[in-house]
């Protein structure tokens, strides 16, 4: 029988209640610096950290609703993954394939940068690359993902990119879950968030940035960035923002805010990892489309998500209850992974927003003109997606000549989401659509093609 923990971090999440959060004051009156950054999550301390790295006369500044790490930064599944939503679409163009392709090995080269930065800088925050598995749970997902391994293979990249396993392959890695083979890629690094937040705060406050906590922007105007208790002045202000973007004026219905939750268990015996595996701290996760994914953490629980939902109106919320019917399920996929977790007691549960552009692809974008930047837009993939975000947008706003600047997501801006309630039946048919189709798969049915493809419409695979 299954137990749902409360705890007194159960509002926050798992990694809240393992790290330290370093003070920081909110902003008090008006200030002038050279960049003002709206958002303290990855995408605004990455970029901060980029830009005093390359110019440390630099003044910048940092405004942040609640806290640095708050919102997705602090609440994600801790996957610095070498993988971006979107580039199936790049790849298919002929005239977007070859900066794909270097886009792609950017994507890869970001996983191995935050663990440069995390080295050199003293930052603790359990990295390791121990790689992904995406395992073949269903007969359709081993088709699909001997496909997909093909597909990469056609584009050049190899065995040390993207490996497909045997079963037998599998369980040298990972045990406990029904999987005739799985696709593995090394470049993904696992990483306490809120360790690496608070860690990048700490060096980016030695570094002379000014961070405001409780210092929500209500709106960046032409040359400011407006908030209740002050105003930040720059020639150049950088919309970080992601899942929280629509809580902006002039910005409303660029990102759709949309949920995954997540659960973590108690540490896990010796003789427990014995029987699962995942020495090298990998992590896992399948190919259904309601995407669940986990790792093993450096504590050793396991840490382990599902997409959640969309809320009418691009609702935000922070504070979730342990018995809500989300966590429920997402204890039932663990167990369905892996039986021996059965009983095991569940002691965090907790949810976020990420962001969702209308194209489902990440952008990074700059009008130096208007004095405006900005990036996001991951769809559940930023935690590495970011670093390189950081680090092309320090290169834009700089003028600095580097490989980054030219790559496809950089120069377009985020279109509007359609308005309620059509987003919001739009996001709930993609949702039962999904379900739909995994159940069918799942159970060794073959997925109805139409269904499949109005899924696919939606979310512009």
């Amino acid at each position: 029988m299954s137990t749902l923990e409360e705890t007194p971090s159960r509002n926050l999440s798992f990694w809240h209640s393992t790290a330290s959060q370093p003070a920081q004051s909110p902003l008090a009156g008006d200030v002038d610096v050279d960049v003002a950054i709206v958002g303290g999550g990855f995408t605004g301390l990455w970029t901060a950290y980029y830009l005093k790295s390359l110019a440390p006369s630099l003044s910048v500044a940092i405004a942040e609703a609640r806290f640095p790490g708050f919102g997705a930064s602090g609440r994600n599944g801790g996957w610095a993954v070498g993988e971006m939503a979107g580039m199936a679409t790049y790849f298919g163009d002929p005239a977007t394939r070859e900066p794909a392709l270097r886009l792609q090995r950017a994507m890869f080269q970001a996983v191995d940068e935050i663990g440069r930065v995390t080295r050199e800088e003293g930052i603790d925050c359990h990295y390791a690359k121990g790689g992904t598995l995406n395992l073949a749970t269903a007969p359709a997902f081993e088709a699909h993902l001997r496909a997909e391994a093909k597909e990469w293979e056609s584009l050049g990249f190899g065995q040390d990119d993207f490996r497909w396993l045997e079963g037998d392959e599998v369980a040298q890695r990972v045990r406990g879950p029904k999987a005739s083979g799985a696709l593995f890629s090394p470049h993904c690094a696992v990483v306490h968030p809120f360790r690496l937040v608070s860690g990048l705060v700490d060096v980016l406050t030695k570094k002379g940035v000014q961070i405001y906590s409780g210092t929500p922007a209500t709106q960046i105007a032409s040359d400011k960035v407006l908030t209740p208790s002050g105003s930040i002045r720059a020639p150049m202000i950088v919309r970080a923002t992601e899942g929280y973007t629509d809580s902006l004026r002039g910005h409303r219905r660029e990102m759709l805010p949309f949920y995954s939750m997540m659960i973590a268990t108690e540490p896990l015996s010796k003789e427990t990892w014995d029987e699962i595996g995942l020495e090298a701290r990998e992590t896992f996760g399948d190919p259904r489309r309601m995407v669940i994914y986990g790792q093993r953490t450096a504590d050793d629980r396991i840490a382990f998500g599902a997409r959640g939902g969309y809320l009418f109106g691009s609702k935000i919320r922070s504070e979730f209850s342990p018995d809500e019917k989300v966590f429920k399920e997402a204890r039932q996929t663990l167990e369905e992974l892996f039986p021996i977790l059965e009983g095991v007691r569940v002691t965090h549960c907790w949810g976020g927003a990420l962001g969702i552009p209308r194209d489902w692809r990440p952008a990074v974008g700059i009008d130096r003109p208007a004095g405006k930047a900005w990036a996001g837009g991951y769809v559940g993939e930023g935690v590495a997606a970011s670093n390189l975000a950081g680090q092309t947008l320090a290169d834009l706003i700089l003028e600095r000549a580097s490989p980054r600047i030219d790559l496809p997501w950089v120069g377009s801006s985020f279109s509007k989401w359609e308005p309620e309630p059509l987003r919001w039946l739009g996001i709930a048919i993609m949702n039962r659509l999904g379900d739909r189709l995994d159940h069918q798969e799942l159970s060794g049915a073959r997925a109805s093609r139409f269904f499949g493809s109005v899924y696919d419409w939606i979310v512009k695979k």
